[in-house]
């Protein structure tokens, strides 16, 4: 696949250098034990969680389906997850090269009957809010700790979503074990990752998450850990690495 990391408009969910990174990776985002891995790993885990606190989908004539923007969809690991549980999903990504790659696997691997629309579109969240396009729900996984501004980018999704609704975020806690273990750990030593893909100071902490929900208008109403064990990814009290939360928008 030939990578292409143009990126489609700048604002706080755009750093070209974050785009251009995982273009790269695009040709190798659905290999389960390629640089994605941990994403694989960990995905059914933040699937459970959002299911347990989306809006449940809607579908047939007495009622309109649930629109759902998976933000930052990369590949679309989570984004066919989320059509399969019958939920109208649009996949946005600024990078084109991630997007083909979503593409091209949703047409080698067709959702089974039963699943939900899914499209994808390459383009940033300032496109989608300038032509006045709303949601149901939002999903953002892994994605806040790689935008140019957190507060500002969470203020946009807030104005994307209708009222009632809600936006799951996934992330990274900025600690020294999170430090240790998903910077010095993941990239350098055993070499989940590919050295880069993390900026250990722009991890946010469960309060400052807090703190920009709040100036969004929204609600933290749940937060949970995501820790990995022998058994797989599970959910967890312990939010000193991986986290993943609920932020609810007022009716």
């Amino acid at each position: 696949m030939q990578v292409n990391d143009s990126v489609h408009s700048d604002g706080p969910s755009v750093v070209p250098d974050e785009i251009a990174r995982f273009s790269a990776l695009a040709d190798r985002w659905w290999d389960p034990s390629g640089p994605m891995r941990p994403l694989h790993a960990m995905n059914g885990l933040r699937l459970d969680w959002a299911r347990r606190h989306l809006p449940a989908p809607r579908a047939g004539e007495s009622a309109p389906v649930t629109r759902l923007l998976d933000i930052g969809c990369g590949a679309g690991l989570a984004s066919e997850g989320l059509a399969r549980m019958g939920y109208d999903v649009l996949g946005l990504d600024a990078s084109d090269a991630a997007i083909a790659a979503a593409r091209a696997h949703m047409l080698a691997h067709p959702l089974p009957p039963g699943a939900g629309p899914l499209a994808y579109r390459a383009g940033s969240a300032e496109d989608l809010d300038a032509e006045g396009t709303r949601f149901d729900a939002i999903t953002a996984l892994e994605v806040i700790e790689h935008v140019a501004d957190p507060a500002a980018f969470l203020r946009l999704l807030a104005g994307m979503v209708e009222p009632g609704g809600v936006i799951i975020v996934s992330t990274l806690n900025r600690t020294l074990r999170s430090l240790a273990t998903a910077k010095i750990g993941a990239e350098y030593i055993l070499r989940l990752l590919p050295v880069g893909t993390h900026e250990w100071r722009k991890f946010i902490t469960p309060a400052e998450l807090g703190t920009y929900a709040g100036q969004a208008g929204l609600r933290v109403s749940d937060i949970a850990g995501m820790a990995p064990g022998l058994s797989g990814w599970r959910e967890s009290r312990d939010l000193g690495v991986n986290y993943i939360a609920s932020l609810a928008v007022p009716e």
